[in-house]
């Protein structure tokens, strides 16, 4: 039996971690996986020590309140793969947790990979020198990205976004709103306020006063929100109840495709997100809004002007970001409302979405899964 040692960060990892679990056992039943990783991970067939709730942090500074439950996991997690060795590591994003846990594990004569690069290419390029100290092979989303490690001398490989081919038809909003029961007249905005408990503090409550705004310009709209869990969603929820009772959403969780698919606008948290976003093929609204510390810092750091994967990946401002200050009511309700307004500009952007969706699907079916099993064989 093949043993493999595998950490998720964050929602958006557990997904990951789920499809590659799903791919290599298909291509060889006999594996068992083990580390940490959320419920799509268990689902899939992962035991998990600890799960990816734990590690689910937002921003520089946040990060120090949970420091020690952070470093009781980590020694837990390397005790275990100490005196258990797997044949092999897979460090899913969370580079601040992952990094340090295998560059241990590889000097223990564990080989290890990384999946899903974390953006050097954008701010903080010095983890360059130790993520070649910590992984064996990195497996990347974007094609630029395997150059761009090879040129500093770390091994990578192009595998694509997994959901670039999964949703690689588009779904109407009829036909999304069928699966919801939501109504098909009137225009619907979506809310994501992301899957951080970080990122539900800081943008609950704006996110609901965006909606208030945009409800006072335009009557016949209605809401949907998405949560990664039912916590989430209670949430979420009570922040809306108070702040607006007759504000009209429905909510839903673990649902953001469909929720996303069925919306003609999206006001969404900057992260995976965004990318899920472009790939349905709908509008967006970027927010982002961390403590002062945080934002200090993460300014000072950031090489790029943009956040947005969309963005960066088109390499101009294709869609807005509202971030810090920006993240209010009415910059954020404008710039909804704009998507609403202007068909011309909604049309050019679902083009240039097509675009680089072609330009980042896998170039071949379980691309990281087969990467996985060929450094397990010596590749």
């Amino acid at each position: 039996m093949i043993n493999i040692g595998i950490v998720a960060g964050e929602a958006s990892g557990d997904n990951l971690g789920a499809d590659l679990i799903t791919q290599v056992k298909r291509l060889h039943p006999d594996v068992r996986f083990i580390g940490i990783g959320g419920n799509r991970m268990q689902q899939a067939g992962c035991e998990c020590l600890y799960t990816t709730d734990e590690l689910s942090v937002m921003g520089i500074s946040e990060v120090f309140s949970s420091l020690p439950r952070l470093l009781e996991i980590r020694r837990g997690l390397l005790d275990y793969f100490r005196s258990r060795p797997p044949d092999v590591f897979i460090g899913i994003d969370a580079p601040d947790f992952n990094f340090p846990v295998e560059k241990k594990i590889r000097r223990s004569g564990v080989k290890t990979i990384h999946y899903i690069s974390p953006s050097v290419w954008a701010w903080r390029e010095y983890r360059l020198r130790s993520i070649a100290r910590s992984v064996d092979l990195m497996l990347v989303m974007f094609p630029f990205e395997e150059a761009y490690y090879e040129k500093h001398g770390i091994k990578a490989r192009f595998v694509g976004h997994p959901l670039a081919n999964k949703l690689v038809e588009e779904v109407t909003p009829a036909e999304a709103r069928s699966r919801l029961g939501l109504p098909q007249d009137g225009k619907i905005i979506a809310l994501m306020p992301g899957s951080r408990q970080s990122e539900l503090r800081q943008l609950a409550k704006p996110f609901t006063e965006t909606a208030v705004w945009c409800q006072r310009q335009r009557a016949d709209l209605s809401f949907v929100c998405n949560l990664v869990n039912d916590a989430d969603r209670h949430h979420v929820q009570s922040v809306m109840q108070a702040e607006a009772p007759q504000l009209p959403v429905r909510f839903f969780a673990g649902q953001s495709i469909s929720v996303m698919a069925a919306a003609d606008v999206i006001l969404l948290a900057s992260g995976t997100a965004a990318l899920e976003a472009m790939l349905v093929n709908r509008p967006m609204v970027v927010a982002y809004r961390v403590n002062w510390l945080t934002y200090q810092l993460a300014r000072r750091m950031i090489k790029l002007p943009y956040v947005s994967l969309p963005n960066i990946l088109a390499g101009e401002e294709i869609i807005p970001e509202c971030l810090q200050s920006a993240c209010n009511p009415d910059t954020m309700g404008q710039k909804l409302l704009h998507w609403l307004d202007d068909e011309e500009a909604v049309s050019a952007l679902m083009n240039r979405f097509r675009q680089i969706h072609r330009q980042i699907r896998p170039p071949a079916q379980g691309g990281a899964a087969r990467a996985v099993l060929e450094i397990i064989h010596g590749g």
